[in-house]
């Protein structure tokens, strides 16, 4: 039998009792898995990916190129390790936008709406989202992140400015400067 405090969102100050043949762990060390939906998704970019590599035009047209997954040119793409650095070589010289955020993170969650705002304002600028978790750690190290969200944007296959924190104004001003370049 283990004591705990009451994790109800009333602020509850009183213990109950828990009985549990298992010992209790701490809920930072909870693993969970990515929905099916998602992991279906997965799986199809796998399947593409054997297939062909990605190229990045500038319209709402979905194209496939080096890593075999699709950018939607106006709306936000999910990338991980594996598909990064073949979308943004075949993004050419057009200005990529990376989120680097993670699932726990409050200030990602706040500007998760505003960013893909952008991505359908700026339609010659391509928009990515990764997740920094640790199947993707290599990368988020490869990249230097230190803090979440931080946003790298790319130009010909270079990073070209940082904004760190959910400054969306700061975020806007990277963009036109970079675009501009």
């Amino acid at each position: 039998m283990a004591l705990r405090l009451c994790a109800l969102p009333t602020r509850c100050t009183a213990q109950h009792q828990i009985t549990s043949p298992e010992p209790l762990r701490p809920l930072g060390f909870i693993s969970r898995r990515r929905p099916t939906l998602e992991r279906a998704k997965r799986s199809v970019v796998d399947e593409k990916r054997k297939r062909g590599g990605v190229r990045v035009r500038s319209s709402l047209e979905v194209e496939t190129v080096g890593g075999g997954t699709e950018t939607l040119i106006g709306q936000v793409t999910e990338v991980d390790k594996d598909t990064f650095w073949p979308i943004v070589n075949g993004a050419g010289d057009k200005t990529v936008v990376l989120d680097m955020y993670t699932q726990w993170c409050g200030p990602c969650k706040v500007i998760a709406p505003k960013f893909q705002e952008l991505s359908k304002e700026y339609l010659d600028v391509v928009f990515l989202k990764l997740d920094c978790n640790q199947e993707n750690r290599p990368l988020a190290k490869e990249l230097g992140i230190k803090v979440v969200p931080t946003f790298k944007i790319l130009k010909g296959g270079k990073v070209m400015k940082e904004v760190t924190g959910a400054k969306i104004d700061d975020l806007v001003a990277g963009i036109e400067a970079v675009r501009s370049s």
